[in-house]
């Protein structure tokens, strides 16, 4: 029996995907992109954070150059789309989502460990966007959220060279928050997600929902779209439980 292409395992109100792809690196398919779509689209009710991961030393090398269907130019623009969609589900779908990277990271595989909120990378990490070597552009998102981190020169200046970037230099640049010891990614992902599950999951869903936008904003708008997400969050019952904690001095017990 063939293994499933995505692992999912859920343990309280964490879920954990896997992807299993060990003799490809982990490298994108249609199929493993599905399944990601699947289950982000019709998470367990139960499930508060997730984290994503790789197997067998990789996390995700990239699109699989070997399964390429050769796509017109509106094929290849709705093919492009679709990743965008998949992307923007993971980053805003509502669920704090945690990545624990080794290995490659590459391509398609920083485009979605891009989209998660908090990366976690151990010490064999390397992050590489290689598109512009091979005669391509990014696709999947990378010129905005990749972008966004590195800023336009120095992605640029990685796509032109094909340059990789190491774990601790992917700390300093952004490309990870964590750097861990080998074998250490993935139990610093689950411990940080349970962390982060036992947040009020309005003010989790609204830091997922605003924070980004709200620097795409002019100042003004931003101040004022700040002003609204305080008013939500301040006035809900999980406020008044956080308040009632500290007072109390215990931990508090949101929904």
């Amino acid at each position: 029996m063939n293994e499933p292409i995505l692992n999912i395992e859920v343990s309280g109100d964490i879920a954990t995907l896997m992807m299993n792809r060990p003799d490809k690196r982990n490298a994108m398919c249609d199929d493993l992109l599905e399944a990601i779509d699947r289950f982000f689209a019709s998470a367990p009710k139960t499930v508060k954070a997730v984290v994503i991961t790789g197997t067998a030393g990789h996390f995700c090398s990239g699109l699989d150059l070997s399964e390429h269907v050769a796509r017109d130019a509106e094929g290849t623009l709705h093919h492009s789309r679709g990743w965008h969609s998949v992307m923007d589900r993971i980053q805003f779908g509502g669920l704090p989502v945690v990545s624990a990277m080794f290995g490659a990271v590459i391509g398609g595989g920083l485009e979605l460990a891009s989209a998660t909120h908090v990366r976690v990378a151990e010490t064999s990490t390397f992050f590489q966007l290689p598109e512009g070597r091979r005669g391509i552009f990014v696709g999947g998102g990378a010129s905005v959220r990749v972008g966004r981190i590195l800023g336009a020169d120095r992605m640029t200046e990685m796509m032109l060279t094909g340059r990789k970037y190491d774990a601790d230099e992917g700390l300093s640049l952004g490309l990870t928050h964590y750097v861990v010891d080998p074998g250490e990614a993935l139990a610093k992902a689950q411990e940080l997600a349970r962390k982060i599950a036992s947040n009020a999951p309005l003010s989790n869903y609204i830091m997922i929902q605003a924070l980004s936008r709200i620097s795409d904003m002019s100042k003004a708008d931003g101040l004022f779209t700040e002003s609204l997400c305080a008013a939500l969050t301040q006035t809900s019952p999980d406020a008044l439980e956080g308040l009632a904690a500290f007072i109390e001095k215990r931990s508090p017990k949101f929904r």
